[in-house]
């Protein structure tokens, strides 16, 4: 099995290099499961529900959170009904 496992993903630039990178090492690669951490996605802080769909869409098979997953209140709302978001 080929797993990615990618860190904090921070802000803008972490989700643009991410979301333009992931599908050619998933290609690539032939990779098997990715994981994005996304707790800072959102600027630093959080993670908003429309950056989870695009980070999943970019090929991320689930999106973990730490400690500033609820810096962001749209967390709160998505989080649950997400089983691909993992807290």
């Amino acid at each position: 099995m080929r797993l990615l496992f990618l860190g904090d993903m921070v802000g803008k630039t972490g989700r643009t290099a991410v979301w333009e990178q992931l599908p050619g090492l998933i290609s690539d690669f032939k990779l098997d499961f990715v994981i994005v951490n996304g707790e800072n996605a959102a600027g630093g802080f959080g993670i908003t529900e429309e950056i989870f769909r695009e980070t999943i869409s970019a090929g991320a098979d689930v999106v973990t959170t730490g400690n500033h997953v609820w810096d962001q209140r749209d967390a709160l709302a998505f989080a649950p009904r997400e089983e691909r978001f993992l807290r």
